[in-house]
């Protein structure tokens, strides 16, 4: 009997919907996989922002002990809730296409200007990437 990969994943709809999409490319080259989901602390820790409980490793520090005692043989992340530096131990083998490569900026204004810094602009994102990269190409943006 064939052993089947072990595909640790966060237990959110997106990742989910990530690891099943992992596994299905898998099973395409013949391999066989079983999703195990991971409650990490972000997704224990509900009623604290993420900056405030401390973005490193937040989404991933419980699935790399999982990876670490080889309770899972490879793990599913989104990239953006990967730490800059993974360590020793661990490496990316792999990326997926990205199907839709931009972010949305979604407003209630039917002429709605990015590029007016006459205006006062308010935005909101819980993002500390979006955040950056706003700022750094608006910084007339609050």
């Amino acid at each position: 009997m064939k052993k089947k990969l072990v595909i640790g994943t966060r237990g959110s709809k997106l990742a989910i919907w990530q690891a099943e999409f992992i596994a299905s490319l898998l099973h395409q080259q013949g391999l066989e996989t079983v999703l195990q989901p991971i409650k990490t602390a972000g997704d224990k820790i509900l009623e604290v922002s993420i900056a405030k409980i401390g973005s490193k490793g937040v989404f991933t520090e419980a699935i790399e002990e999982e990876l670490r005692n080889g309770n899972i043989d490879i793990a599913v992340h989104s990239a953006k809730d990967l730490q800059s530096d993974l360590g020793p131990n661990f490496e990316l083998i792999a990326f997926t296409e990205k199907i839709y490569p931009n972010d949305a900026i979604i407003s209630c204004q039917q002429k709605f200007n990015l590029h007016h810094p006459s205006k006062l602009l308010k935005m909101g994102t819980s993002s500390t990437r979006r955040t950056a990269l706003l700022k750094r190409y608006f910084p007339y943006i609050k």
